[in-house]
């Protein structure tokens, strides 16, 4: 079989693009690997498929970790589907689509995707956790879609990510499923740098929209930092974190605005 991809990335979060609105293709999770593989395929942190809607939206958007394993939810994904999805129906305006974390609503920006982000829960703050090799850290959470740990750090640069990503991820203390890790230097009231630690792709990352979401809301919880929250990725980009608080520890209408690019499209034997 011949598959017919897009490759596109979100602030440096790049993804295999799948044109699935007939629901003719079917890939196993192995196929999924093979295609993200970045030696021997394709290469990308993850694979997208635009899916008919099942529940009213105008499509529907199904995320495969690197691995080949679905989640719920990818922030940087979702601005790529967006556009992605606009371009094969002509759309340039406001797209709905589903996700397993719940409908999405998302606005092209020019090139650029304003989405609109599920609402936020599971928020934990300054819980001590202890990594296997005895580090033990001060570690917030939020579930954005998908769950994220959140650790503020002194040094950004000098982080053992992979490392206290991996301790982070596969934790008794998130367990079964385990969670993303984010290590976040304030920069300044309204500004943050970040990097990601992703679970699925089993290690660091350039860009994690759902991540930068989660760490902008801790961020806000720990400081009082004001809407809109400005976050540095590891790929240059920076992304903006809109939200109102609803009480102590709840939000409503969270925003995440950053890019969405084309890069090349192409043709591969599956």
């Amino acid at each position: 079989m011949i598959l017919h991809f897009t490759k596109m990335n979100g602030a440096g979060n790049d993804f295999v693009m799948v044109d699935n609105r007939r629901d003719e293709i079917h890939l196993s999770r192995e196929t999924i690997a093979r295609l993200c593989d970045r030696h021997r395929g394709v290469g990308a942190d993850g694979l997208i498929a635009v899916e008919p809607a099942r529940s009213g939206a105008d499509f529907r958007m199904r995320y495969y970790n690197a691995d080949g394993g679905e989640v719920e939810m990818c922030g940087n994904g979702a601005r790529c589907f967006t556009r992605f999805a606009g371009r094969l129906a002509g759309r340039t305006d406001r797209i709905r689509f589903e996700t397993e974390a719940g409908i999405i609503s998302a606005e092209l920006v020019g090139e650029n995707v304003r989405l609109s982000m599920s609402a936020p829960k599971d928020l934990a703050l300054r819980e001590s956790l202890t990594l296997p090799g005895g580090t033990t850290l001060t570690v917030h959470s939020v579930n954005t879609g998908v769950p994220h740990a959140v650790v503020v750090v002194e040094d950004l640069k000098a982080v053992p990510v992979q490392e206290y990503g991996s301790g982070l991820r596969y934790h008794e203390h998130f367990a079964p499923k385990g969670t993303n890790a984010n290590f976040i230097l304030p920069v300044d009231a309204q500004t943050l740098e970040i990097r990601t630690y992703e679970r699925g792709v089993e290690g660091e990352t350039l860009a994690c929209g759902t991540g930068v979401t989660a760490s902008a809301l801790i961020f806000h919880e720990l400081t009082g930092a004001k809407s809109p929250v400005a976050v540095k990725v590891l790929g240059g980009d920076t992304l903006s974190v809109g939200f109102e608080e609803e009480g102590r520890g709840a939000f409503r209408n969270v925003t995440l605005t950053g890019p969405a690019d084309f890069v090349f499209e192409g043709d591969v034997e599956v």
